[in-house]
Order: C-alpha cells, then structure tokens, then sequence
C-alpha cells in the first residue's frame, strides 16, 4: 500500500478515518486498523463481544460514548471497575467540572473539590452522594429479598435506579451484563461492605465467574475492545484463554511495554499466553481513549 497525504476536505469521520489508515504515519495508520478491526469484529453475528474499560474516563464526556455504544448493543458484556459505577451514579446526580492538572491539590482539597487528572469532582457530589443514594437502594434491596447478589446483577439493579444518561441504566435495559470483579474499590464498594456491618448483604463475585465461563464457552467466536489496563483488561482476556483466545482484539492504552506491565503490554503478548489467536485480527493503538474512542465510534457508527 502507497503512503497518501491527508487531504482533508471533508466533514465526514468515516472517511478521515479511512485516510488515516492510508496515510502511512505511524499511531494514524493504527487508528484506521482498529476502525477495521472493530467493524469487523461487530459485524460478526457468531461473536461475544466484550467492551473493557478503567473508571476514569467515565469522568469525562467519554461517558457518553460508551453509554451509547452499550446502548446501540454493539458489545455483550462489559468489565470494568468499582469507580464506573461509582462515576456513573455520580454523575447521574450531580456535576463534575474542568478544572486543570496544574491546580493546586491543597487548596483544592480546602475548598471540597477532588481532582481527576483535568477534571474537578465537588466532594459532596461524590462520596455523600453515593452513600445516600446507595444506602437507600441497599435496603430496598434488602426488603426485596435480593441481598445475595453477583456484581453484574447488583449494576443491573443500579441501572434501573438511574436515568437514560447513565451508562448502567442501558446496559440494564438491554440485558448486558456489567462485570466488576474488583467491586471492593470503590465508593460503591465500601458503601456495600458498610451496609453489611449491620444488614445481611453479600456480593458474590462467583456467580459472575459462573456466568462468565457460560457465556465464553458457549461463544463461537469472542472479541474486545480494550481501554486501558489493569483488572478490567485481564479479567476479559484471562477468561477467554479457556476457549484457545481472542478472535479479534482492539487495545488502546497510553503505558509502555518496557516496565512488563498488563497495562503497557501490547495485545500480540497475550498470543504467547493463549490468550489471544495467534491469526486473529488485532492492533494496539498507542493514545488518549478520550481522543481516540470518539474518533472510531464516530468512524464504525457510520
């Protein structure tokens, strides 16, 4: 294939995603092989498609992007972390703001605000927002008879608690297992472990297993798109070993290799673990997933 210089004169994504892909220049060219990569991985009927992503973005606009990819059913199941939810019902509620990442960390913390990378949490839109709400719908839970539940059945309960912005209420909605295997990390979390001091409230982080090996072993085929590292990261591509590997895999991530980290690990790794098909259609893209999942949603979406 010819390198091509970008004429961009258009408005549309698709095709500026398109050129990158024949531009030639280096992370550009990346970005169009994960938009086909993506595209293909969708379009396949026969494939479990997992979405995994950290709870950071989740702070940020990038909220809405996965919101309306769950919502446009384009994955199966998601994995993630306790700080989605967290985030999620957050953000639901109240509001987070721009802030920078120069900002003085002490006054901040004088004025009740914490910050995340650029972005301003007012305290009391986080950690006594979720307490609240979280205590009442624990113990409409409870009342119900449902104090023994896994993490995807406990978001799927959080989804119908929340409003059509929120990424668990769609995942809720339309039957899409949300996965937290470290639930414990978080706000939501701790609100659960307090609760459970003085109430009968158990999450049960083998019925997800349970679960999770249902879905990968009846799955023909399996693929990822993969924000980012960490548990979320190998909870989907650890799970999917037990069916001889991924069949298509999209990683965007912002660490480096040199360190041996899940997270700066690159997605041809994990073929040597058995965790990825050594043929099957993968890329890592090296950036910002605020930058870079717009831009293919974007792309794939049209």
């Amino acid at each position: 294939m010819k390198v091509k210089d970008l004429d961009i004169g258009t408005d549309s994504t698709k095709e500026l995603v398109r050129q990158l892909r024949s531009s030639g220049g280096f992370t550009a060219r990346k970005v169009g092989d994960a938009a086909e990569v993506l595209q293909r991985m969708l379009r396949d009927r026969n494939s479990l498609n997992f979405l995994s992503f950290p709870a950071d973005i989740v702070a940020t606009g990038t909220r809405g992007v996965i919101r309306d990819m769950v919502k446009d059913r384009w994955f199966g199941a998601v994995m993630t972390t306790c700080g989605t939810i967290d985030h999620d019902i957050a953000r639901s509620f109240g509001d987070y703001y721009h802030g920078s990442f120069d900002a003085d960390d002490a006054k901040l913390r004088e004025k009740g605000i914490h910050r995340l990378g650029n972005v301003f949490v007012p305290q009391k839109n986080y950690g006594p927002l979720i307490e609240s709400k979280m205590t009442a719908w624990l113990e409409d839970l409870s009342s119900h008879g449902k104090n023994d539940l896994s993490t995807s059945e406990l978001c799927a309960e959080i989804g119908k608690r929340l409003g059509k912005g929120s990424i668990l209420y769609w995942a809720s909605r339309n039957g899409i297992p949300v996965f937290v295997p470290g639930i414990t990390d978080g706000a939501v979390g701790y609100q659960i472990w307090q609760y459970s001091q003085s109430h009968r409230f158990r999450v049960d982080v083998l019925k997800d297993e349970q679960r999770l090996a249902d879905m990968v072993f009846e799955a023909k085929r399996a693929g990822a798109l993969i924000l980012g590292g960490g548990i979320s990261k190998h909870h989907v591509i650890w799970w999917n070993a037990f069916r001889g590997g991924l069949d298509y895999a999209v990683y965007i991530t912002t660490a480096q290799e040199f360190d041996g980290s899940l997270s700066g690990a690159r997605m041809k790794e994990a073929i040597s673990w058995g965790k990825l098909k050594p043929r099957a259609p993968q890329v890592t893209v090296e950036g910002d997933a605020t930058v870079l999942l717009p831009l293919l949603y974007a792309a794939v979406r049209a």
